[in-house]
């Protein structure tokens, strides 16, 4: 099992995602002879889990059913154990597209936390790319190294346990993209510029207050960077709902026009479409 492999059939020793309904998932470590409990029931990993395929409808002791899933990176981020805050898909799917990661990419973050945005960044470089993650916790990045090894993933990573700001990135000219999730981002600025290769490449700080964001867009600007912008991600919820449109009148022969064979034809009913409704606080 691999996070950015997909494997058919669960073995012994994987970590699947058990999915109880969109708002209830958990991760297991599958483990010959080894019990999960839910809310349906017993889950045993020798007779339900091992060796059926991912995606299977597993029923519990108590009659209800699961679904047992293959790890990606998004059900990794609901179901993660949280050591630190995280960065969840709509953040992530944002970061990755401007660090316009590929993969090969060579990739610089600090600092790891919980793991939720490595795991994203691996799977867009594999299966020739490398991440080197920096944490200054020192378990933090224990457990780090420990995750990436049980998920199949730690040959394209190096997990450091390290002072950013002070010592950098342990790497020198070779990063074709670097993020910063720290508390003072502008003090690493500079180690950034070191780690990335000569020709360039792209930098994101992740920050919550605006004067973090303003130090750090100075720091960029003090260091040559050029093309500097913020940028704001909300995720806005929208209703669907299903609209019916009736079709013009084009003529009185339109809706009432003789067959051949004498027969009127039927009128035509409305065109339904779906559209969306924003938000009642987007209205006002």
């Amino acid at each position: 099992m691999s996070f950015v492999e997909y494997s058919d059939l669960i073995r012994d020793g994987d970590v699947a995602i058990v999915y109880l309904g969109h708002e209830s998932m958990m991760h297991v470590k599958v483990k010959q002879g080894a019990q999960t409990q839910t809310r349906y029931g017993v889950i045993r990993h020798s007779s339900d889990l091992i060796g059926r395929r991912y995606g299977s409808k597993v029923t519990c002791s108590k009659g209800g059913w699961v679904y047992v899933l293959h790890p990606t990176p998004e059900l990794w981020t609901v179901t993660l154990p949280h050591r630190t805050q995280i960065l969840y898909t709509t953040d992530i799917a944002t970061i990755t597209m401007m660090l316009e990661l590929k993969p090969g990419s060579v990739v610089c973050e600090s600092g790891t936390g919980s793991g939720s945005l490595s795991h994203a960044i691996l799977r867009s470089v594999a299966p020739t790319g490398h991440l080197h993650t920096v944490e200054f916790h020192q378990q933090r990045a224990e457990k780090a190294a420990e995750e990436f090894k049980e998920h199949g993933v730690d040959g394209l990573v190096t997990v450091r346990n390290q002072d950013v700001c002070k010592d950098g990135f342990g790497v020198s000219g070779v990063a074709d993209a670097v993020f910063l999730d720290i508390p003072s981002p502008w003090e690493a600025v500079g180690h950034a510029k070191a780690a990335m290769k000569r020709h360039g490449g792209r930098v994101c700080s992740f920050s919550p207050c605006i004067e973090q964001v303003q130090r750090t867009c100075e720091a960029l600007a003090e260091e040559g960077f050029e093309e500097i912008s913020t940028l704001e991600v909300l995720l806005r919820v929208h209703d669907v709902r299903t609209v019916y449109l009736p079709l013009p009148d084009f003529g009185t022969d339109l809706f009432a026009q003789t067959r051949a064979d004498g027969a009127e034809t039927k009128p035509q009913t409305p065109v339904a479409l779906k559209t969306t409704t924003p938000p009642r606080e987007m209205q006002e």
